[in-house]
């Protein structure tokens, strides 16, 4: 089989699901175009603000793409690429596209409040406070991971640590212009897109070379300075340029298909445990979370997306729609890697050191059949993706120190102030960055934010069960999640602990407080149901 064979056939698919499961589950969620949406009920100039629908569709995507997509495949290419392209293709389908569709859904009919917020409603403050420890948990593992993930891109390709090192500083400039300067935001869209540009040109006549340690250093206190800033000043303009970016990569990446037309060489599948990460069940699952399904999409869904959306009816192009073109984007990821043979992947994977790297090295090829240099589209590729995993960084934080707050509301004073529970995530992963390598430390990632991903189909599945609705759409789902996830914690203790030359007793302990974390959710999980049941019991003997 060829790429473009496999990139027709997932893309028909997709439109295919887009109109028919994505209809069915516009039905089930009783979407009404005509009920006011929180952004034009409580509109408020600020954080409720309607915003067009392709506008949203770019903010949205941009900020939950971030590098999920792309390093999650790339590592599960290690099982063969069968079994990562169903899991990507049936996961977005069925289980991420619903996740964060039903989030957005349950968000908006409840005045555009979070996942947390519906969860007190339906299951009780413990349930609120489990999963804000969960969510607390999940986002420190989440900027860990993508901290290594950026340190290693930099070193690899210090071209792409100069042309983002500055594309930060335009970001700013490009906040300043139209906030503050009031500058047409035509004319400044276009200046940002042509100085992204030259970013790129000027990373590759100077690249900047330094050390791993030094890279951590910088991006913690990035993320934290990111965090604590007005959303104005760098957060807003970083997402809606980087989604010129990613489209434009993708773009370039798929008409690099086209041209190439290059076998599969990879094999289809090399068995059910392998070396680096495990077993097949359940590691590929948690490896395989941003392109397949993410909990971290919920507190996107029921943050910032939910507060702009202009009409219910336009929920389905920006969430599921937007699910589906993140799962494409990960059969690209899988594309970029599958045109070698397995020993050549391994070879490269570990020359280059890590999956950043070796995506951006196979883009970069495929760019090539149609005249752009190869190593201008490596570098492009790399700062599309380090630009996503800075994306992922800074959003992270913010929403982890929100996350600080909120669990310290009427406990403590202290940890509510900004800076202090900004500090908790960043010295939180700090510690994670230098715990051990991203293919150490991203399943445990994954597991977390399948496990937010369970709770948020909990907390959706509970509203629609209270109103009559059928919800084994969410439900089933809910379940395989929550099995996924104690299966791989279960399976992290052991290997952190029992093999390898020595035992990683962080990574080990961090897996065990969310095994615990987890019984505890699902405990609660259903005495809701049971709570539910019962309530629908009286309500008809009534």
């Amino acid at each position: 089989m060829t790429l473009v064979t496999l990139l027709l056939v997932v893309g028909v698919v997709f439109i295919i699901a887009y109109f028919t499961y994505g209809k069915f589950l516009e039905k089930k969620l009783d979407v009404d175009p005509n009920r006011k949406t929180p952004a034009i009920e409580m509109a408020d100039g600020v954080d409720y603000v309607a915003a067009r629908k392709p506008v949203l569709l770019g903010h949205h995507f941009a900020t939950i793409a971030g590098g999920g997509p792309i390093v999650g495949p790339v590592s599960a290419a290690v099982f063969g690429w069968i079994p990562a392209v169903i899991w990507i293709v049936l996961g977005s389908i069925f289980v991420g596209g619903v996740h964060d569709y039903t989030s957005l859904q349950a968000s908006i009919r409840h005045k555009a409040q979070s996942i947390g917020t519906i969860i007190k409603e339906y299951i009780g403050n413990r349930g609120q406070t489990l999963f804000l420890s969960f969510s607390i948990a999940t986002l420190i593992l989440i900027v860990g991971v993508f901290v290594i993930l950026v340190r290693d891109t930099f070193v690899s390709v210090p071209e792409a640590a100069t042309s983002s090192m500055l594309f930060i500083g335009l970001a700013i400039l490009f906040g300043i212009l139209v906030n503050q300067v009031r500058m047409n935001f035509v004319v400044a869209s276009i200046f940002g897109v042509i100085a992204m540009f030259a970013c790129v040109w000027v990373g590759n006549l100077f690249p900047l070379e330094l050390s791993g340690t030094t890279w951590v250093v910088i991006l913690l206190g990035y993320s934290y300075v990111a965090s604590v800033l007005p959303v104005w000043i760098l957060l807003q303009p970083r997402d809606y340029l980087n989604s010129f970016l990613l489209y434009g990569m993708m773009i370039g990446a798929t008409i690099g298909i086209l041209f190439a037309n290059p076998v599969i060489k990879m094999a289809g599948y090399t068995g059910f445990h392998n070396n680096t990460l495990g077993y097949l069940f359940p590691i590929l699952f948690i490896t395989i979370a941003c392109g397949a399904v993410s909990g971290f999409h919920s507190l996107v869904s029921s943050g910032t997306t939910a507060k702009q959306l202009d009409n219910e009816k336009n929920g389905k192009f920006i969430t599921y729609g937007g699910m589906l073109i993140e799962g494409f984007l990960a059969v690209i990821a899988i594309g970029s890697v599958a045109y070698l043979s397995q020993a050549d992947f391994a070879a490269r994977l570990a020359e280059l050191g890590g999956p950043i790297p070796t995506f951006s090295a196979g883009i970069g090829f495929l760019m090539s059949s149609f005249g752009i240099p190869e190593a201008v589209g490596t570098t492009f590729v790399a700062l599309v993706a380090s630009a996503f995993l800075m994306t992922t960084l800074d959003s992270a934080t913010r929403l982890g120190k929100y996350g600080v707050q909120e669990f310290a509301e009427g406990r403590s004073k202290f940890f509510s102030n900004q800076h202090i529970s900004t500090i908790v995530i960043v010295i939180g992963a700090g510690a994670l960055a230098v715990s051990g390598t991203w293919n150490k430390v991203w399943p445990l990632f994954g597991s977390a934010n399948q496990m937010l991903g369970a709770l948020a189909l909990l907390a959706v599945s509970i509203w629609l069960v209270r109103k009559g609705v059928k919800a084994w759409f969410t439900i089933i789902p809910m379940i395989f999640m929550f099995i996924i996830t104690l299966a791989a914690l279960g399976v992290l203790i052991y290997e952190n602990i029992f093999t390898g030359e020595q035992p990683n007793y962080f990574l080990a302990g961090s897996s065990f407080v969310l095994l615990v974390l987890c019984v505890f959710l699902i405990i609660e999980a259903w005495n809701s149901f049971t709570n539910t049941k019962d309530k629908d019991t009286t309500v008809k003997a009534s």
